[in-house]
């Protein structure tokens, strides 16, 4: 019954460690447990190449809206940035090269959808299934990022309108917009950068913003020849760069959890309000009614000045449906339009990969969060042994993510290197040191600007709850990460 190919197909394949996602959180994580001699690891992912974001995000204008220099791996520092903020398809390369140098990407399985992992109590391994067939693991690491998942708004007759409609993060570059009529849903992070990149070729596009966001100016430039040259002969020059932009960083981040100091940074947006827009009423449109930090914070020298044009229309309210080719606005506006580009971006706290991990319990994470993800530094999840989550519950800043993935592979590789060398075989969540982590977590963040500062936010859960940011500094989150405790885990030998 069935070919030998069927058969080997649904032949189990082992590996100590399964890791599940091939961006920055899991080539990282591949290369930190390589240098640690842990060579039995494979890294399952969904797509024909690695990259993550940065592979499936190529709309135009996609870029990092965090300086190169941070937003890079400190173990693979890369001298020859071309500019200080860098463009997605070199971000991309970076990946590939660093992945490629440290012997990642052959222990790649492309095209590997997790479709569900579930953990067996009786033989204590973690059982996944892919869409290429059945893996078992000791231990898995859950590098599937938070920002993958496209939303997509729930719009009266989206699905029945007659032109093109695509999600910034799935653009279609074959599609012609010389000359179209393009409304943009949703002004956040995606759209600031799109939209003034192709505001030139089209015919007229019309831009429904529901809230406005404070956006500061971005100080993009070119980096010169003898800049890089500098890098590369002198790896410290670069070192000391890196640690002053994260300094800076780190003192927004310090802001944003005391409202009052983000004053500075609302009169500096404000000043990129005004530099741009000279119109009185445009600009009270587009200046926010709520505390910087409370939306995350954007840069962009170019968005302001894109939506002056002529060929371009603000409107001040979200989409209530589509009529045919219209779209009503919730002011009764409507406007014709024969292309819809989804700037709406991601599922943040309801990851989609919570539906499809099942813990000792047999149920899956996203039911037992019940619309709240909570996790042990967000790290480790309840009811999860030997599972690992990076970017997880309460670890969003206002700085790099590789400097919060970077912390979380420093817990994560000693808590396997114990594991190896102490004879562990199961690591699980202490539930009363859970429950007192989460609850001096959400105290600390009642008087962050995230909770108080009079927004709807990507934030807060569907609870009303902040499921998503860090309340304290990434010097302190490095400090709590920095290694594995037994004594504070549940660890069974065996």
């Amino acid at each position: 019954m069935g070919s030998d190919q069927s058969s080997a197909k649904r032949e189990v394949r082992h590996s100590e460690i399964i890791i599940v996602g091939a961006g920055f959180a899991g080539i990282g994580a591949a290369i930190r447990l390589l240098q640690e001699g842990i060579q039995d690891v494979v890294v399952l992912e969904k797509a024909p190449s690695l990259g993550g974001v940065w592979r499936d995000n190529t709309y135009p204008g996609c870029a990092c809206d965090v300086p190169s220099a941070l937003y890079s791996y400190s173990f693979a520092p890369k001298p020859d940035w071309s500019r200080v903020f860098a463009p997605q398809e070199e971000i991309r390369r970076y990946l590939q090269d660093v992945a490629a140098r440290h012997g990642v990407t052959s222990r790649c399985r492309f095209q590997h959808e997790l479709l569900e992992a579930s953990w067996s109590e009786a033989d204590q391994l973690w059982h996944l299934q892919t869409s290429q067939g059945p893996y078992t693991a000791r231990f898995a690491i859950m590098a599937c990022g938070p920002m993958h998942e496209p939303v997509l708004p729930d719009v009266p007759g989206l699905a029945a309108f007659p032109g093109q409609v695509f999600h910034s993060s799935q653009w279609r570059h074959e599609h012609d917009l010389r000359g179209r009529r393009v409304a943009v849903i949703g002004t956040g992070a995606s759209a600031i950068q799109f939209v003034p990149t192709i505001q030139p070729q089209v015919g007229h596009m019309t831009v429904f913003q529901r809230t406005p966001q404070w956006i500061l100016p971005k100080m993009d430039l070119g980096i010169p020849p003898w800049a890089r040259g500098l890098f590369a002969r002198l790896p410290l020059t670069q070192k000391l760069m890196r640690a002053g932009i994260y300094g800076v960083f780190e003192m927004l981040n310090g802001g944003i959890r005391h409202p009052a100091a983000m004053r500075l940074v609302q009169a500096l947006a404000r000043h990129n309000i005004h530099r741009s827009v000279k119109d009185p009423a445009m600009r009270r449109l587009l200046t926010p009614n709520y505390v910087a930090g409370c939306k995350r914070i954007l840069q962009s020298n170019h968005w302001y000045r894109a939506l002056t044009k002529p060929n371009v229309s603000l409107v001040p309210h979200g989409v209530k449906a589509i009529e045919g080719s219209r779209v009503i606005a919730a002011d009764g506006s409507a406007h014709e339009v024969d292309t819809i580009i989804l700037g709406t971006g991601f599922e943040i706290t309801a990851p989609p990969i919570a539906e499809r991990i099942k813990g000792r319990s047999g149920v899956p994470v996203a039911q037992r969060w019940k619309g709240s993800p909570e996790g042990y530094l967000g790290t480790m999840v309840l009811d999860c042994p030997n599972a690992f989550l990076t970017i997880g519950p309460n670890l969003a800043v206002s700085s790099s993510a590789v400097i919060i993935i970077e912390a979380q592979l420093a817990y994560i590789v000693d808590a396997l290197k114990q594991a190896r060398a102490k004879g562990y075989r199961t690591i699980d969540v202490d539930p009363e040191r859970h429950r007192r982590y989460n609850d001096r977590l959400q105290e600390a963040l009642q008087h962050t600007v995230w909770n108080i500062g009079g927004c709807q936010s990507y934030y807060l859960d569907a609870n009303g709850r902040n499921s998503t940011a860090w309340p304290w500094s990434t010097f302190e989150m490095r400090r709590q990460l920095a290694s594995f405790e037994a004594q504070d885990h549940i660890v069974q030998k065996g």
